[in-house]
């Protein structure tokens, strides 16, 4: 009878939250997944929160490479995905992976090999890149369950999904046409739509509200 031998791992991930098992379970046998306080030697990827990286990276010099994705360390090298992780693998292709510093070539392919696209990100603009990220993803949550909960205080539930279509339908239309996906009434300079809905709004909500409006003209 053959005997299959199991697959060394090529490298480890070490960090137990949602971008560490989430890369793990898609990169399966490839890697390892363990814990904050385990020495594993080898390539080391720390999956941990960007206040822990420079401690545990001393740990392994020369060795590793960080997914902080604001947080540039001269000599240790980054990979960032530019993406929202809930633990669970997913359709990454497409998804940028920032890479700043000598992120090694296994590492690079095993991230290409799930369908990240790499791109060079310099080091100082990490957090401007990091900015913009937040700004699209955790931000606009915010706007959206914002709303939400405005209208719920008012006494205003709506059926179905809620405001996602909404959300989703603007995604798409941007995605499709950029700047010209926008619609609503700044972008079509309905300046009375606009008093009036600002009015309606509390603070600070109707300072976001105007400024982002406004942000792009």
């Amino acid at each position: 009878m053959r005997h299959t031998v199991p697959m060394a791992p090529e490298f480890t991930i070490l960090g137990r939250g949602r971008a560490g098992r989430a890369l793990a379970a898609a990169w399966g046998p490839r890697v390892a997944l363990l814990d904050h306080d385990a020495r594993p030697g080898g390539l080391v990827l720390l999956a941990v929160p960007d206040r822990a990286v420079a401690e545990l990276a001393a740990a392994f010099p020369g060795r590793c490479v960080h997914l902080a994705g604001s947080l540039h360390l001269p000599g240790i090298p980054c990979a960032h995905p530019l993406t929202s992780f809930d633990g669970e693998p997913r359709d990454w292709t497409g998804t940028p992976v920032a890479v700043t510093g000598a992120v090694p070539d296994l590492l690079r392919r095993a991230f290409g090999d799930l369908g990240f696209a790499a791109f060079d990100l310099p080091g100082e603009l990490k957090p401007l890149y990091h900015a913009a990220a937040v700004l699209s993803s955790g931000h606009a949550a915010s706007l959206w369950l914002g709303a939400e909960a405005l209208l719920r205080a008012h006494g205003v539930a709506l059926p179905g999904r809620g405001l996602l279509p909404l959300a989703e339908a603007t995604l798409h239309n941007v995605a499709a046409l950029g700047a010209a996906g926008r619609t609503g009434p700044f972008v079509r300079g309905d300046e009375a739509t606009i008093a009036r809905d600002a009015e309606a709004l509390p603070d600070p909500w109707r300072e976001i509200f105007l400024k982002l409006g406004r942000s792009l003209g």
